[in-house]
């Protein structure tokens, strides 16, 4: 037990300092572009091409992952490689041709799912009982760097300037990357505890594509899997729009873009509270009505938004949304780790993570065309919307599968 304990330690804080550095990535390209050529606007190419290649890179490295006899050798030399493509890439971007950024982009892209990767190697060196509080922790790893990353770039923009904004995102992640010497994750046991497969085994005739669709076949086949994969890629078809719409709804209230980040702030220290709360409460049998009870409440709270009369009001909105979204991931992680084969977990995560950044990618792109005939309110009703129809579809499958 006494060895366990710091390998846990160690992956925390390995894979905070690199996620860190991926919730960073965006925010401090969008500040380098902007220094270096004052087009901000090429930025969201770059951002694109790195997001592109998590459809198909996310399940090859899950699949690896969880094959692999040597996890740590593995995990350090991807985390290697993405390190050196986002270095890569703050140097470049804006100095070279837009066609060479973006193969830069696209090798980020390759490497960056290890940032997820590495939860499904929790059951390997967390004991079974502690497994839901890991998975509590987990998530808050993702709320502190949707804080810490974009706010790391900004506070460098803002001190010494915009061009430092870059090797301090890239920085997060070298010192993350330093951490993983220390993190003992033993290889895969042909005895691991987990759900046998739901889905046909693959017959061999198309290696490459089970490689890619294993995990999907996985999500598909299993009816808990399945209504927590439909329930979450329709949920962040919405929370793809929380940011800009946030911006948005400032303006609506009279108050510059600056209390728009403030409510996004708010939102992620909401989240934050909502994952430590559940490391505390949530319990594998309780996981599916934590999910969707997460998200009709989450759903909920933004729509009571529309009527705050002050930012205050709006303010404590946000963060009360935010707590009630958090619970909602950590969950979801406690389901693909019960229902999931023990030599599928990687993958299963990895491509539910791959369908979330797709979905939320869409309802982004969506969001800014939907802007001018919604409007703030009318965009914020939708994305609650959003989060009220996945939880029902949700629910609807999982009664179906059970019938």
């Amino acid at each position: 037990m006494s060895r366990r304990v710091p390998v846990h330690a160690v992956h925390l804080g390995a894979a905070t300092l690199l996620r860190v550095s991926a919730e960073g990535l965006g925010a401090g390209l969008v500040l380098v572009v902007q220094a270096r050529t004052g087009q901000p606007a090429l930025a969201g190419f770059l951002q694109a091409a790195v997001m592109l290649p998590y459809v198909v890179a996310g399940p090859v490295v899950g699949h690896a992952l969880d094959r692999t006899g040597r996890p740590r050798a593995f995990a350090l030399a991807l985390a290697g490689c993405y390190v050196l493509a986002a270095a890569s890439l703050m140097l470049t971007a804006g100095r070279v041709p837009l066609a060479v950024a973006l193969a830069v982009a696209v090798a980020v892209g390759c490497a960056e799912p290890i940032v997820v990767a590495f939860t499904g190697l929790l059951p390997r060196f967390v004991p079974a009982h502690r497994l839901t509080s890991a998975y509590g922790l987990e998530a808050a790893t993702y709320n502190i760097a949707a804080i810490a990353g974009p706010g790391l770039a900004a506070a460098m923009a803002a001190g010494p300037g915009a061009e430092y904004a870059g090797p301090a995102v890239v920085g997060s992640a070298a010192l993350g990357l330093l951490l993983l010497p220390l993190w003992a994750v033993p290889p895969p046991s042909p005895t691991s505890s987990g759900p046998p497969a739901e889905a046909p085994p693959a017959t061999g005739r198309w290696p490459a594509l089970e490689v890619i669709a294993g995990g999907l076949v996985v999500l598909l086949a299993n009816r808990v899997l399945r209504a927590v994969t439909c329930a979450t890629t329709v949920a962040f078809l919405g929370v793809g729009g929380v940011a800009v719409t946030a911006v948005l709804f400032a303006e609506h209230l009279g108050e510059s873009a600056g209390m728009g980040g403030r409510l996004i702030a708010a939102f992620a220290v909401g989240s934050l509270i909502g994952s430590l709360a559940s490391a505390r409460w949530l319990s594998a049998r309780r996981a599916e009505g934590v999910l969707l009870g997460g998200m009709v409440a989450f759903g909920l709270a933004l729509a009571s938004i529309v009527a705050a009369p002050s930012p205050s009001w709006a303010l404590a909105g946000f963060v009360l949304a935010g707590v009630f979204d958090g619970p909602v991931f950590a969950a979801t992680l406690t389901l693909r780790q019960r229902e999931a084969p023990a030599d599928r977990l990687g993958q299963v995560n990895t491509t539910g993570g791959s369908l979330k950044i797709g979905s939320a990618a869409l309802g982004a792109a969506l969001t800014g065309a939907l802007a001018a005939p919604l409007g703030a309110v009318g965009l914020l009703l939708a994305i609650a919307a959003c989060q009220l129809l996945g939880a029902a579809a949700g629910a609807l499958l999982l009664l179906r599968g059970r019938g």
